[in-house]
């Protein structure tokens, strides 16, 4: 199992703030594959968004990082500001 968070206005988006996954061992961008098929905002806020940060146990990472049971994967938008 792993933890997947969805920050700001990606639980508006996405409807929920965080579940859970039953994964063994897979790469973010195979996570953000499996989430997209849930429908077009799925893949919009998610695979196919470039400005996508991505934490895996409070580290920032790539998209081609492994994720592993256990592991809590954060999903969040960059942070604007002025």
């Amino acid at each position: 199992m792993i933890n997947v968070l969805y920050f700001a206005s990606f639980r508006d988006t996405l409807g929920k703030a965080q579940e859970q996954l039953k994964i063994e061992t897979t790469s973010v961008d195979e996570l953000l594959n499996l989430l997209a098929e849930r429908g077009e905002n799925w893949a919009e806020a998610l695979r196919d968004n470039p400005n996508l940060k991505i934490a895996v146990n409070h580290d920032l990472v790539q998209r081609n990082a492994i994720v592993k049971s256990g592991d809590e994967v954060a999903f969040f938008p960059p942070v604007t500001g002025g």
